[in-house]
C-alpha cells in the first residue's frame, strides 16, 4: 500500500510533534510516524525555558497544558555546596506568565493531538525499515513495518527526522556529525510526593548537580548528575546509595527535604553520550529535535531547542514547498540559524558537563547558559506568527503552494 504526502515526519515526540502541527497548518499534508504507543513517557529533564514557554503560548497549546495541571513556576533558584543560595524571579512578559515542567506523556500527547486536529495523520505503533530513494537520489518516501509486519509505503516531497539522538533517518541518509562534544554526564533521578520545591531549583557541588522540577500530580522530579566514571564506582553500592550520596554533595542543605518526601515510581537512569551537531538537510530531508542536535541534559534546554528548531524547519520547508525560495537555500538556512542560536550554549554545556570546574567557575558559566537563553528568547520574539490558523503561511501565495497529487 502506497499514500503520497506532502511532509512524512518520522518521531511524534516533542519535535516531531511540533514540526508535523506547524506544516499542517500551513496547509500542507503530512504524515507523522512513531514506533511508540501514543501517550507512552519518556525520559526528559521536564523543565520548559521561557522561549519554550513562548512557543507553546503562540501555538495556543499552553492553555491545555497550564488545565491539564502543570504548576507554574515563578522562581528558579541556585544552591551552592557552599551554602549560597541566589533567587532569581521569572518576570512575566507577553505569552509567558511562569515557566513549566510538564510530564512528558502530557506534554508530546497534547502535541500530537493539535498536529491531528491541524490535519496530520498519525501514525503509532509503526517501524521505519528504509527509506525510498529516487533516480536522482534524493529521499522520496519511507518504508514501514506495522506490528504485525504489514510492510507500508510512504511516499513524499520531504522526510523529517525527529526520532533522537539514534536516528534511523540520519543513519540512512548518512548525515555527517560537523561537531563532537567531548563531554557527557550521567544522570539518576526519579520522582518524589512531598518535596515542595519552591520552582526551579539547581544545586551545585564538587563534580555533581542535583536539581528539583515541580511537575504534574503533586510530584517534583528529582536528579543527580556527574560524570559517568563516578556514576559507574557510586553504583555499586547501588543506585539508592548512588543517588543519596550524590545529593549530598551537591546540596547538603537540602538532605533533610529530601528524606522527608516519598520517592514514587522506579529510578530512571541515562547517560554518557556526548553532544553532537549533525548535518541537517540535503536533497529532500531534514532532521530536526536531538537527531540534528544533541547536547547535555545538564542545562534541561532540550525540549526547549526542539521546540525552536521545529518553528525554523517548518518555516523552510514551507517556503520551499511554496517555491517561495529554493529548497537547498531554504534548508541550509534552517541549519545556519539553528546552529548560530545554539553554538553559545552548547559550548557552556559541554564545560559544565565535564564537571571538572570549580563554584566560582560554574557560577560563571551559568551566566553565559542565561545569557545564551534571552538571544534566543529576543530571536522567537521577532518571528512572525505564522501557524495560527489553517491555510498557507502569510506571505507565501496559496497558488503556488505544493500542487496535491
Amino acid at each position: 500500500m502506497t499514500t503520497t504526502y506532502d511532509v512524512v515526519v518520522v518521531g511524534a515526540r516533542v519535535a516531531g510533534a511540533s514540526t508535523a502541527l506547524l506544516l499542517a497548518r500551513a496547509g500542507l499534508r503530512v504524515a507523522l510516524v512513531d514506533r511508540a504507543a501514543y501517550g507512552s513517557d519518556t525520559v526528559s529533564t521536564h523543565g520548559l525555558m521561557r522561549a519554550g514557554v513562548l512557543q507553546l503560548s503562540r501555538w495556543g497549546v499552553l492553555p491545555d497544558l497550564v488545565a491539564a495541571g502543570t504548576p507554574p513556576v515563578r522562581r528558579t533558584l541556585f544552591h551552592y555546596a557552599d551554602g549560597d543560595s541566589v533567587q532569581v524571579s521569572i518576570r512575566p512578559s507577553p505569552g509567558v506568565d511562569a515557566l513549566y515542567a510538564p510530564r512528558r506523556h502530557l506534554l508530546d500527547r497534547m502535541l500530537v493531538d493539535a498536529a491531528a486536529a491541524a490535519g496530520a495523520e498519525v501514525h503509532h505503533g509503526v517501524t521505519v525499515t528504509g527509506l525510498l530513494e529516487a533516480d536522482d537520489g534524493r529521499v522520496a518516501g519511507v518504508r514501514l513495518s506495522d506490528p504485525q509486519g504489514t510492510p507500508r509505503v510512504l511516499r513524499s516531497r520531504f522526510i523529517v527526522g525527529a526520532d533522537g539522538i539514534r536516528s534511523v533517518v540520519a543513519d540512512e541518509v548518512r548525515a555527517a556529525v560537523e561537531r563532537r562534544g567531548t563531554s557527557a554526564g550521567a544522570v539518576l533521578y526519579r520522582y518524589h510526593a512531598g518535596v515542595d520545591a519552591a520552582g526551579y531549583e539547581w544545586a551545585y557541588g564538587p563534580g555533581t548537580a542535583a536539581g528539583m522540577i515541580p511537575t504534574n500530580d503533586g510530584l517534583t522530579c528529582v536528579f543527580v548528575s556527574t560524570t559517568p566514571e563516578r556514576m559507574r564506582t557510586l553504583r555499586r553500592g547501588g543506585a539508592e546509595a548512588a543517588f543519596d550520596s550524590l545529593f549530598a554533595v551537591a546540596a547538603p542543605d537540602h538532605v533533610s527535604r529530601l528524606r522527608a518526601s516519598e520517592p514514587t515510581g522506579r529510578m530512571h537512569g541515562w547517560g554518557r553520550v556526548p553532544g553532537f551537531v549533525r548535518r541537517s538537510w540535503g536533497p529532500g530531508w531534514a532532521l530536526v529535535g536531538d537527531a540534528g542536535y544533541f547536547k547535555d541534559p545538564i542545562t534541561a534546554h532540550g525540549i526547549t531547542d526542539a521546540l525552536r528548531d521545529a518553528e525554523l524547519l517548518a518555516d523552510a520547508v514551507v517556503e520551499a514547498a511554496a517555491g517561495a525560495v529554493p529548497e537547498d537555500v531554504a534548508l541550509a538556512g534552517y541549519q545556519a540559524r539553528r546552529d548560530a542560536l545554539s553554538r553559545r550554549l552548547f559550548e557552556a554545556t559541554e564545560r559544565i558537563a565535564a564537571y571538572d570546574w570549580d563554584l566560582l567557575t560554574v557560577r560563571r558559566l551559568l551566566r553565559e547558559v542565561s545569557s545564551a537563553m534571552t538571544d534566543e528568547v529576543e530571536t522567537l520574539e521577532g518571528l512572525p506568527v505564522r501557524h495560527e490558523s489553517a491555510g498557507i503561511a502569510p506571505g507565501i501565495r496559496p497558488d503556488r503552494a505544493l500542487a496535491r497529487e
